[in-house]
């Protein structure tokens, strides 16, 4: 899903877009000459593999995701919230599997691993 970025006004434009079970939904609203505010929530399911043993598992996703979006190469090198679309069009399928891809990055446990403390071995 593209949205062209000159088409975002000053008045919240809905969106909403799902993806491996993750629904994204939120308004993008033009925040300054070249800025788009993107105010959303994700929720949903992802399944994932346990870190420790290896087992899949669903992790249930309910974040709020605020994201600053522009159209020009930013000078803000302090700000990690800026992600530039120089083609002058949003990609929000992008960002929603960016989101996905960050949580699954990340060190999961699954419920029978998470509190425990001993040590943990498979042979194969």
């Amino acid at each position: 899903m593209t949205i062209v970025f000159d088409k975002v006004g000053s008045t919240a434009k809905p969106i909403e877009l799902s993806s491996e079970g993750i629904l994204l939904e939120g308004t993008l609203r033009k925040s300054g000459y070249h800025q788009v505010t993107l105010d959303a929530v994700l929720s949903g399911d992802l399944e994932l593999d346990c870190d420790r043993c290896g087992d899949t598992y669903d992790y249930s996703v309910d974040s709020k995701l605020t994201l600053k979006l522009s159209d020009l190469v930013s000078e803000d090198k302090d700000d990690l919230d800026i992600i530039e679309f120089l083609d002058g069009k949003i990609d929000i399928l992008y960002i929603l599997e960016s989101e996905i891809n960050a949580l699954k990055g990340t060190y999961h446990y699954c419920d029978k691993c998470d509190n425990n403390d001993e040590d943990f071995e498979i042979e194969y």
